[in-house]
């Protein structure tokens, strides 16, 4: 029995306790992410060692009425028929390397890095789609004087190069086509599973973290699911992805490229390319499906398609003799007539 006169100490407040921890906690976690957002941010590259390093010291550039700045190379035969290529998406001139070695003794090689790519990065007017993409291309060729010339592109650069051709069809002397974008799924198809790049830039908060955090490995990893031969990624390669992707403005263009209408109807549109037209795409690609060859195909007429068997999204680093090999055997069969060989009697 309790006595009724024994007094009892009511407990202590808990209240201003759970308040702290209300506040401590969260604020835990706030500086734990600060300090893991340091950690692991990876600022943009510097612009004069990038142009040093992957440009060297005879790097060139072409300025724009837009305040555009490209960095471009003409090499290979200088009084050869012209060339243009344009690389892919977050890549560079440098993808065009080995066909430069190849191609270069006939042909003459115009390479450049495209708005928001490479050393030429972020542009004034921050213009990434197919337009700001095909002005690119005008600056460079009326700095070099070039009126017409081949063009060629892979991936994104093979869609800037058929919508440019068919805005300047009097430029286009020849269309090369090389795992271009642009086409539309065949009935019954699924696109490819985007790899981890891509994927990450589908969210706002990825978009903005992808403008910040760039680790290296992941660039290994988007390069390694874009190619089927390995062996041609290597630690030079990965470097060179990795740092010129951190050059100033071209993480941004990335984003911006990420939101931007592609514009799907001017696929029904590539029916009017004139220019002869060689569609070359990898087997193994695993970024576009390669039966986008036989809709591009389809869909210009006189084109020809040429699978390579056992070859990823990058042919021309993948299989550079096979990629020349197809190329040159197509402009030589099917030149246009600025490309034919001029007769002796009326030189």
């Amino acid at each position: 029995m309790i006595a009724d006169d024994v007094d009892f100490d009511p407990p202590p407040p808990r209240r201003p306790l759970l308040r702290r921890k209300r506040v401590l906690i969260p604020l835990g976690l706030l500086l734990a992410i600060l300090v893991a957002f340091l950690a692991l941010r990876t600022p943009d590259t510097d612009r004069d060692d990038m142009i040093a390093k992957y440009g060297g010291a005879n790097a060139a550039f072409a300025a724009g009425p837009a305040g555009q700045r490209i960095h471009y190379r003409d090499q290979g035969k200088r009084d050869g028929p012209a060339i243009v290529l344009l690389h892919g998406s977050n890549s560079s001139l440098h993808t065009w390397g080995p066909l430069v070695d190849r191609l270069g003794g006939t042909y003459r090689v115009v390479t450049l890095d495209l708005p928001g790519h490479g050393l030429t990065g972020g542009t004034p007017d921050k213009d990434y789609g197919a337009e700001g993409m095909g002005e690119a291309v005008d600056v460079v060729a009326a700095k070099l004087g070039l009126d017409h010339f081949v063009l060629g592109g892979n991936s994104m650069g093979g869609w800037v190069a058929w919508r440019y051709a068919l805005t300047h069809p009097d430029r286009v002397d020849a269309l090369l086509l090389i795992d271009a974008a642009g086409m539309p799924l065949r009935k019954g198809e699924k696109a490819p599973p985007s790899n981890i790049g891509f994927r990450i830039l589908e969210y706002p908060f990825g978009r903005w973290l992808a403008t910040q955090i760039t680790p290296r490995r992941l660039v290994e990893q988007s390069l390694r699911g874009s190619v089927e031969k390995q062996v041609i990624v290597d630690d030079a390669m990965i470097d060179r992805y990795w740092e010129l992707l951190r050059f100033p403005g071209n993480r941004e263009a990335t984003v911006l490229r990420a939101r931007m209408d592609r514009e799907p109807a001017m696929a029904a549109r590539v029916g009017e390319i004139e220019a002869p037209t060689l569609i070359l795409f990898g087997d193994r690609d695993r970024l576009i499906n390669p039966t986008a060859a036989k809709t591009f195909n389809e869909r210009i007429a006189g084109s020809e398609a040429v699978l390579l068997p056992g070859i990823g999204h990058l042919p021309m680093e993948e299989a550079p003799d096979a990629t020349a090999k197809a190329i040159a055997d197509f402009l030589t069969r099917r030149p246009a007539p600025s490309l034919a060989p001029a007769d002796p009697e009326t030189r």
